[in-house]
């Protein structure tokens, strides 16, 4: 879901890293440990928050049944 704000273990901030995780990643191709040691996640409980987070809320938003872009697929009232 949403990146836990703070280590479950340690109590270290941890939810203001997750974009820049991502970043170093996907875009710059940098190793999982290596970018975990330049954002200063030196603790494994740390490493597991950041590691082990699945972010799901860019797959529940595509089925937000608020979205009009949604409601053509949808069956009319009645019918």
């Amino acid at each position: 879901m949403i990146i836990p704000i703070r280590c479950f273990s340690c109590g270290k901030v941890v939810g203001d890293l997750w974009e820049r995780y991502l970043k170093m990643i996907e875009e710059e191709g940098l190793a999982d440990g290596e970018a975990m040691d330049k954002l200063d996640l030196n603790r494994y409980c740390c490493r597991r928050m950041i590691m082990t987070h699945v972010d799901l809320i860019e797959k529940l938003l595509r089925y937000n049944p608020a979205d009009p872009a949604n409601q053509k697929h949808r069956p009319k009232a009645g019918s």
